[in-house]
């Protein structure tokens, strides 16, 4: 059994992120509330991502105002520790790398009333294409070998039965056919 320590929360928190960065894919952006102007959905999570103004000024700089472009991007949270909120350091939500940018760039963000602050974000490269099985089973060609090692991948990867039956046809050997005299 898998045990987890997730808060009863709607939203993505700094201690969500103790055990390292992760990597999302921003699925949709819409009107938050008061407190949070917006709430930026990301793939496969069912909870949003409520970044606060210092980051919301980074993705805009980064990326432009227009949230349907954000969509498909990418971007990399993770948790830091000397996040102030008032006189507290509770520690907050930040973006270490973003999709689209081709080099790391640099932004000032307000850190307390009267202090700003220098950060630097990173290029996150491009996600790897998704693999295509039966394009490579076709080239393996007669390789029962080389088939059935792609097969046992892409058994791996998840790939829905009717590639892994595609793949198995390719790599099961036929007898040979009579020919007519």
């Amino acid at each position: 059994m898998k045990i987890t320590a997730e808060p009863r929360s709607d939203q993505w928190n700094a201690d969500d992120f103790t055990s390292g960065p992760r990597t999302f894919t921003i699925a949709g952006v819409k009107d938050g509330t008061a407190e949070q102007k917006y709430d930026i959905a990301l793939e496969g999570e069912a909870r949003a991502w409520r970044p606060p103004l210092t980051q919301l000024r980074v993705l805009l700089a980064a990326w432009g105002d227009d949230s349907n472009v954000w969509v498909g991007r990418r971007v990399t949270l993770y948790q830091d520790p000397t996040v102030r909120f008032g006189k507290e350091v509770p520690g907050g939500v930040r973006i270490s790398h973003l999709s689209h940018i081709d080099k790391p760039k640099n932004f000032k963000v307000t850190t307390t009333r009267s202090k700003r602050e220098t950060i630097t974000v990173q290029p996150l490269p491009d996600a790897p294409a998704p693999r295509d099985f039966l394009a490579e089973a076709n080239a393996a060609g007669d390789d029962i070998a080389a088939l059935r090692t792609l097969y046992t991948a892409a058994q791996s990867a998840g790939e829905p039965a009717d590639t892994l039956a595609a793949i198995k046809a390719l790599a099961t050997p036929t007898a040979p056919t009579e020919q007519a005299s």
